[in-house]
């Protein structure tokens, strides 16, 4: 056995797990890790022996859930008896249960930890590698995609949003334990709220393994995955809302002056539909999407610039496009408007209420 890990407790959640679990437990206790903890998230009878071999053969505590409550749950259950029954430990570290992150990987994100205890350590898979036939093609695509959704949205930068090999200081357990979230999603929920928690995600380079397909793993691919982007809305919503109100009252406009020349009518149908769309958004987003301390003079006054700059540039673009495609104006603003909104959310996001 290698010198003793004392410091991490390592936390693995499992729901109905087969002889990899004992694997990684023999592993993690041939590597040195002296506090592992399991969590029993609700699993039927027929696998107790598992989880009672876990106990009795690599004396883990194991934490059992009656019925089923999720990852999210589990993960909680988990960092709440960290908190409580090692006061000696500076973190945890989650690992799935399935085979799928190698011992070493472990070592290394807590040899990070140490480094960075303010941060949030990351194991992260490469999925932009040329070795195509180590990760299956929907967990690739559907890992780039949430990526760059993420990226684009919330301006957080991670390589792989789905992995399950975290590390975290107590001071980090403290501010996740009460997000919201009982399943998958609750991972993706501490990722998102980094950004207003002030912590900084660290990536650490991992292996990439997966087993069988990864037949194993409980993720339920729709379900999951659209409790996961139904994340996403709270940053659509009011962007959305008021694109459709600003092409509403556009639409209204230009029928009401459309006895001025084209230019004319584009420009003041677009002038008056953005004031008021542009007053609707300024304080659902200062209030509900951003959720700005600062007071709304501070605000305003970059709120209004960007306002102004964005409706120049619709209305040019209304007006370029008009003339080279000869579609209804209105068509023709809904996708000039649909690039601007991504533009616009985005030196919202980080210059108008740019949180220091």
């Amino acid at each position: 056995m290698s010198n003793l890990i004392e410091d991490i407790v390592v936390i693995v959640p499992s729901y109905e797990p087969d002889e990899k679990l004992l694997h990684l437990l023999h592993d993690l206790r041939e590597a040195g890790f002296a506090h592992v903890l399991v969590v029993n998230d609700g699993s039927s009878s027929r696998y107790d022996g598992f989880f009672r071999r876990a106990n009795t053969e690599y004396g883990c505590p194991v934490e059992r859930h009656h019925v089923n409550l999720g990852k999210g749950r589990a993960l909680k259950t988990a960092f709440n008896r960290v908190l409580n029954d090692y006061p000696q430990c500076i973190g945890a570290i989650t690992v799935d249960s399935d085979g799928q992150h190698r011992v070493s990987d472990t070592i290394n994100c807590c040899d990070a930890l140490r480094e960075h205890p303010d941060a949030m350590i990351f194991g992260v898979r490469s999925f932009l590698s040329n070795k195509e036939d180590f990760i299956p093609l929907k967990n690739r695509l559907g890992n780039i995609l949430t990526s760059v959704i993420l990226k684009t949205l919330t301006g957080i930068a991670v390589s792989d949003t789905q992995t399950g090999l975290r590390a975290f200081s107590r001071e980090t357990l403290k501010k996740i334990l009460p997000l919201k979230g009982e399943r998958f999603e609750y991972e993706m929920n501490m990722l998102i709220e980094t950004r207003e928690l002030g912590i900084k995600i660290i990536e650490v380079p991992i292996q990439t393994v997966y087993i069988d397909d990864n037949a194993s793993s409980h993720f339920n691919k729709i379900l999951d995955s659209a409790r996961i982007y139904s994340l996403f809305a709270k940053f659509l919503f009011v962007s959305l809302s008021s694109f459709v109100l600003d092409i509403t009252l556009f639409s209204i406009f230009v029928s009401l002056l459309k006895g001025y020349s084209v230019t004319e009518y584009i420009l003041f149908a677009t002038l008056g539909a953005r004031l008021l769309s542009a007053t609707y958004n300024f304080e659902m987003n200062r209030k509900q999407v951003f959720k700005s301390a600062e007071g709304r003079k501070t605000t305003l006054w970059k709120y209004v610039v960007l306002a102004a700059l964005i409706m120049l540039l619709s209305a040019l673009g209304v007006r370029t496009f008009y003339g080279i495609l000869k579609l209804d104006e209105t068509i023709t603003k809904v996708f000039v408007d649909l690039v601007l909104m991504i533009l616009s959310f985005q030196l919202q996001r980080e210059w108008v209420f740019k949180k220091n």
